[in-house]
């Protein structure tokens, strides 16, 4: 996969005529506070901690994306079959947390896979749980803490719909979610939450293999029930574990908190909205537009509630029929951490971060430092090797029924919102589901751009090398 999957596709003259551009990742802001100020947080970061580095994949998350879309490290050769035009596509970092471009491209395959191998053809409602601060701070480190919580929450929410469904006659009812992990929230703060995706309705065991049973949506009752269940069953999780606050807890759980002491220190400061390094270590983040003394305020809505730093809103829903819609809910829970198009920098250097939203006490912006930034970005990176996509009940990988429960999803009428091209010959025609998607198929889906048609001839560009 190449890393222009935010690249621009723009219209040229008049026509519907739509030509492709390659982005150019060191013209972004991202790029060139990374590039500009990376050994310098790196030095300051290690003298504070007495010499301690930060963790080699978080120094190596940042250095790939610094040479992300650089012919250097390779990329994929194109040649228009009539005109013999040539292009070049770098190959990406394949980044996690920093590079907008790579996170971006994961994000649009995944959501296009959960459409139309997953969740397509089913009423979708999205719950989003958030969990106190002293609770993201231990799951930001301990993803077996994370994975129990979730865990937890899938229990009880799954627990409810078989309830409803009994309630109306199903006499075996199965459900399934499908959750993405974030690890920060709007303005990189340390904000582990889950946004869980479950249909609205369940599956009938003893039915036919695809026998599908609508549920009305939950009333605002049986979401403050389910979320005080939650938060005593994680409490008592807590309990068991002595993580609870008063206790022997003052260190995370997880093992590698132990030999990683410097993203330690920068996790604890973030989470408390205090700068870690730099001239101002110690103090709080500059916010614009806001009231520092103003208590937050949780929104009151439908499908909302809130209890002693437990936090569940469940109002968004989609039509089993607005695929469309699905995918759009699916790249936002998906979404990387920060959006390029937020960022700017002043003209006094500072990097100015905007907010999707204004918050309760009139914040719009975020003020930092180039190293009050970064370090924020270190904290959101993951471990190597965890999965922030989980998948539970029929939807689990090896689960029995998942087959037919998924089987709405392949239909060929709900294949994708926005078919793909047909293949340029009858050898790609014939060839198996992919594991990945390609990449112009992504480009395609995502920005109703071809960026396989020769931007100089009607031609078509095919992959030489």
């Amino acid at each position: 996969m190449s890393s222009d999957a935010a690249a621009q596709c723009v219209h040229e003259g008049t026509g519907p005529r739509v030509v492709y551009r390659p982005r150019s990742p060191k013209d972004a802001v991202l790029h060139r506070i990374v590039r500009e100020h990376l050994e310098t947080f790196l030095q300051e970061v290690s003298s504070r901690a007495g010499g301690h580095p930060l963790p080699a994949f978080v120094e190596r998350e940042f250095r790939d994306f610094i040479s992300c879309g650089s012919l250097a490290r390779g990329f994929a050769r194109f040649r228009c079959e009539s005109c013999a035009f040539e292009h070049l596509v770098p190959f990406s970092c394949k980044g996690r947390a920093v590079c907008s471009s790579c996170t971006g491209r994961r994000m649009n395959e995944r959501a296009a896979d959960l459409v139309d191998h997953v969740l397509g053809g089913l009423p979708i409602r999205q719950y989003v749980l958030t969990v106190p601060h002293r609770l993201r701070y231990l799951m930001a480190f301990d993803h077996r803490l994370c994975r129990a919580v979730l865990a937890v929450f899938n229990r009880a929410l799954l627990g409810m719909l078989r309830r409803r469904a009994k309630e109306s006659g199903v006499p075996d009812p199965r459900s399934g979610t499908v959750t993405a992990i974030q690890r920060c929230g709007s303005a990189l703060d340390v904000n582990l939450h889950f946004h869980t995706l479950a249909p609205d309705g369940v599956f009938d065991a003893n039915g036919e293999a695809d026998a599908f049973h609508p549920l009305p949506p939950p009333t605002d009752n049986e979401i403050t029930r389910l979320l005080t269940t939650v938060r005593l069953r994680v409490l008592r999780l807590l309990r068991r574990r002595g993580l609870l606050p008063g206790e022997d807890a003052a260190a995370p759980a997880d093992p590698a908190a132990d030999i990683a002491p410097t993203l330690v220190g920068l996790t604890a400061a973030v989470a408390r909205g205090r700068v870690a390094t730099g001239r101002r270590a110690g103090q709080r983040l500059r916010r614009i537009g806001a009231d520092p003394d103003a208590p937050w305020i949780p929104h009151d809505g439908p499908r909302h509630a809130h209890e002693d730093g437990f936090d569940l809103h469940a109002n968004i829903s989609v039509h089993e029929r607005d695929r469309a819609g699905l995918e759009r809910l699916a790249r936002y829970i998906l979404r990387p951490p920060v959006a390029q198009n937020r960022l700017r920098l002043r003209d006094d250097g500072l990097v100015v971060l905007e907010l999707p939203r204004t918050w309760s006490d009139g914040t719009t912006h975020i003020l930092f430092e180039p190293g009050e930034f970064l370090e924020r970005l270190a904290t959101v990176i993951p471990r190597p090797r965890i999965n922030l996509i989980i998948y539970s009940g029929v939807f689990a990988g090896h689960a029995s029924g998942r087959e037919a429960a998924v089987a709405r999803a392949a239909e060929p009428a709900g294949r994708s919102h926005q078919p793909p091209a047909p293949p340029d010959d009858e050898e790609e025609a014939k060839e198996p589901r992919r594991r990945h998607h390609r990449w112009a198929d992504l480009m395609r889906r995502a920005f109703d751009c071809d960026v396989l048609r020769c931007p100089q001839c009607p031609g078509r560009l095919r992959f030489i090398a």
